[in-house]
């Protein structure tokens, strides 16, 4: 085998094992995999990251609850984007010696005798292997082909998505972290290019958001499913459109909520970025503070909500601001698409 090819397919291979296998149904639970094809993703990672499942689990998870603060195992914002981009591997391994860390996030990993006595035990041994195995095919070139496979996971995943995935890119939804698309094609790095829209709905199997988005990973899963080896537990439906609707109902507070980034990010758009005067300045962002409120509300029924939500769109289209009238007429019109998948 030419030894390009091979170090390109070996390397996605590991981009393939971390985004479906770690990232998507260990951390997320979004999708589950066949038992075989579980143990082919965790040995893989034995040899070519020396990962353990429970250790990237629980880190990963943890950056979800802390993102951006100092409690955050690898935020640029406050870390510093040159330590997380060239210091990733460094903060994983920092992180994973952190006991409180790995019992309060890891839960619901394997923890079986191969976890337990190899992957998490032996890890050196597993790296060694692979040495071994790209000596054996390619021979001093093997090394080479090695030192690119055991960096591959380090600069893609450790520096540019934890790293630039927070920094540089376009938003389809104001989360409350900072985290950002980095491209609208998810294919060199798993899909995980798709970075905001994954904090957006962190527990969709799926990345791509948009017509114009694509998610190489998400096209796996599909591949996976037709051979009945992986099972989709969770896919956030898309948002849809009810065109002349004119008063918000259940339907509605059941959009808003479940896209509520992606409604955060219609309001900064058509209406805080237009507003001309101090006063609509103002005004509008007590109402989007207010908007804000009604999905935080957890302690309230959705009758409740849907009452509030009602008059929040009806202030808003009496309040003299003609685009805050037009988006609560937008509102409105909100509906869930539920896709087969």
């Amino acid at each position: 085998m030419n030894i390009v090819w091979w170090t390109l397919l070996s390397t996605q291979l590991t981009i393939f094992s971390v985004t479906l296998f770690l990232h998507r149904s260990q951390a997320h639970r979004a999708v589950d995999f066949h038992p075989v094809l579980n143990h082919l993703f965790r040995g893989w990672l034995w040899l070519t990251t020396g990962i353990s499942t429970s250790e990237w689990v629980a880190i990963h998870r943890k950056h979800h609850a802390k993102c951006e603060t100092d409690d955050d195992p690898h935020s640029p914002h406050a870390t510093g984007i040159l330590n997380v981009f060239f210091l990733g591997a460094y903060l994983y391994r920092k992180e994973a010696k952190n006991m409180e860390t790995l019992s309060k996030y890891g839960k619901g990993t394997p923890n079986d005798w191969l976890e337990r006595k190899v992957y998490r035990s032996h890890t050196v041994i597993g790296l060694g292997l692979c040495l071994a195995l790209n000596l054996a095919l390619f021979g001093v070139w093997g090394l080479l082909s090695w030192g690119i496979q055991m960096i591959w996971i380090p600069l893609w995943a450790a520096g540019v998505i934890n790293g630039l995935g927070h920094w540089w890119g376009y938003r389809n939804y104001e989360s409350p972290d900072k985290s950002t698309n980095l491209v609208p094609w998810g294919l060199w790095i798993g899909g995980e290019e798709l970075h905001n829209n994954h904090h957006g709905h962190a527990t969709s199997a799926k990345f791509s958001h948009r017509p114009w988005e694509f998610d190489i990973g998400w096209m796996a899963i599909r591949i996976l499913m037709v051979l009945n080896l992986a099972k989709v537990k969770h896919v956030m439906p898309s948002l849809g459109w009810a065109p002349g609707k004119l008063e918000c109902d259940l339907h509605t507070l059941e959009a808003v909520i479940a896209h509520r980034y992606a409604v955060l990010r219609q309001y900064s758009r058509k209406v805080m970025s237009r507003t001309k005067t101090a006063a609509e300045a103002a005004q509008v962002e007590h109402m989007r503070e207010r908007l804000e409120a009604i999905w935080k509300s957890s302690m309230k029924t959705s009758e409740e909500l849907l009452l509030e939500l009602q008059q929040w769109c009806e202030e808003a289209r009496t309040s003299g601001i003609h685009m805050l009238a037009e988006f609560a007429q937008l509102l409105a019109t909100m509906q869930l698409k539920h896709a087969k998948v």
